[in-house]
């Protein structure tokens, strides 16, 4: 199965470093198990990640950011559940 994920960012509040940072934290955690990973400008606060067409984080539900062990572990819930993630997993 091809893996993908998909991180939408309100560009009106300055959110594209975040999304950036969040992907390159992403990609690095699971390379060679993602096909792609998209960055989607947008606006009215938007601030989503979908794995696989599955949405993982939205800010507006969830009150805020995800801590970036917190956004792993979804994402590895959703491509790879038995995975383990180290340090991030404690």
């Amino acid at each position: 199965m091809a893996n993908k994920v998909d991180i939408h960012y309100c560009t009106g509040c300055r959110w594209l470093l975040r999304a950036a940072w969040m992907a390159q934290e992403l990609l690095t955690t699971f390379e060679g198990e993602l096909d792609s990973l998209t960055l989607h400008p947008g606006t009215g606060g938007i601030f989503e990640v979908w794995v696989n067409d599955h949405r993982v984080w939205s800010r507006k539900e969830e009150g805020g950011f995800p801590e970036i062990k917190v956004l792993k572990q979804r994402v590895r819930d959703q491509i790879d559940p038995e995975r383990d993630l180290g340090h991030s997993d404690r």
